[in-house]
């Protein structure tokens, strides 16, 4: 009776199944290792992925960040990121003097240091829901409600909104500092929610937006209303940073002098899009470093799997004589170890992949709450769909060699095995 193709390709398929559930402790030692290596490949390119999103859509129109003098990544963190901590504010009067310049189109203050639940508070002016922009040149749009208004109004973004359940009228209380110390709340000034913004996938959507004057209505003592004119408040005399657009790109450098130069006290201004190089550049090396250990872990999975096939052999001499006494051509014994090796390391694969989704939702939040950046586990990369490809490709290739060493012996050596 002749035997189709299909049928012997799934004469194959069990056999190969069985010889590996046959070794299954062994082999799954060596799935435990390739998983370990897909996951640190396919994790690591994830984070890098992710990270740069975050950070290159962060902000985008905005040609200088004023602040004060410090390290320029310091300054771009602290302004945009809402990571780490000012070294020191500026004054208003200098935000004045700098708006005077003939090239400055127009500038939006900061003030950080407040906030809610562990979201940062950021104070600003109208002007930032104005100028600001995100991705490619797109402005934040409101999703519910308004902008602030009163003195005690607050905007939040859309995480924050999503998180915490707050609603249009919720009234929240701001923590000075990050909050983390018991008593720093400011719950004599407790804000009302009137917007939400739509989501950007910045660190606009975890902030909580509120104006200048409200930061200084939360340091300056309990108050009886919402009036602003009527408390007498006046906007900070000092801010953390301010985002500054120009008339035209070419006066970048003029302005940048012309802020470094300023004598009422020590400024310094950052180009946003170069100091995000200079940070790239940075991590560059120990990116690559990790990108080679996982590299040197999915080898050495590999090389271990081709050493326990190939220990192996011996053992089977027998069982693969015994194939081919009933039949089995040469490439069929071939085969037969190539597809034993391949489901070895597509078991392996998909523990890696995954363990990877799964860790990358579970940190999710925490690792969006630390640095700022959001993770996007089931939002696969072109890179992760190679990285995959590539290991499953050599876990069939490191197959070959065992299947070439069986193929090469003789029938006769098969049925009389030198011991």
């Amino acid at each position: 009776m002749r035997v189709s193709h299909a049928g012997r390709a799934g004469t194959l398929w069990t056999l190969a199944w069985r010889s590996a559930w046959s070794r299954r402790f062994v082999l799954s030692l060596t799935a435990m290792s390739v998983a370990l290596s897909t996951f640190l490949l396919l994790t690591l390119e994830r984070v890098r992925a992710d990270t740069e999103a975050s950070f290159s859509q962060a902000v985008s129109g905005v040609d200088l960040i004023v602040g004060a003098r410090s390290g320029s990544l310091q300054l771009l963190l602290y302004s945009v990121f809402r990571v780490g901590q000012p070294s020191n504010n500026i004054r208003m009067s200098s935000l004045e003097a700098l708006k005077q310049h003939r090239s400055v189109a127009w500038v939006v203050p900061l003030s950080l240091g407040d906030s809610h639940r562990g979201y940062p508070v950021v104070a600003t002016t109208l002007a930032y829901f104005e100028h600001f922009r995100h991705g490619q040149q797109q402005a934040l749009v409101l999703a519910q409600g308004r902008r602030f208004d009163g003195v005690h109004d607050a905007v939040l973004g859309a995480e924050v909104a999503r998180r915490l359940g707050h609603r249009l009228g919720d009234a929240i209380v701001l923590s000075h500092g990050d909050g983390a110390l018991a008593g720093n709340d400011h719950d004599d000034h407790p804000f009302r929610v009137v917007g939400v913004l739509a989501a950007t996938g910045t660190p606009v959507d975890r902030s909580i937006h509120i104006s200048l004057e409200a930061m200084d209505a939360l340091h300056a003592g309990p108050v009886q209303g919402f009036d602003m004119q009527a408390l007498g408040l006046r906007p900070q005399r000092e801010v953390t940073a301010a985002l500054v657009g120009l008339t035209s790109r070419t006066a970048v450098f003029s302005v940048q002098r012309a802020v470094s130069a300023y004598r009422g006290e020590a400024l310094m201004a950052i180009l946003p899009g170069v100091v995000l190089d200079e940070m790239w550049q940075t991590l560059g090396a120990g990116e690559r470093t990790l990108r080679l250990v996982s590299l040197l872990v999915a080898a050495v999975s590999l090389l271990g799997l081709v050493a326990v096939i190939m220990a192996g052999l011996d053992a089977r001499r027998r069982e693969l004589a015994v194939l081919r006494a009933v039949g089995a051509a040469p490439a069929q014994v071939w085969s037969l170890l190539a597809i034993e090796s391949g489901l070895v390391v597509t078991l392996g694969v998909v523990l890696g992949t995954l363990a990877s989704l799964l860790a990358c939702w579970a940190l999710s939040d925490w690792v969006l709450m630390q640095t700022g950046v959001v993770l996007r586990p089931w939002d696969w990369a072109h890179a992760q769909w190679m990285v995959l490809a590539g290991l499953l490709m050599a876990g069939w290739l490191a197959g070959l060699w065992p299947g070439w060493r069986a193929y090469r012996w003789a029938l006769s050596d098969g049925l009389a095995p030198r011991v």
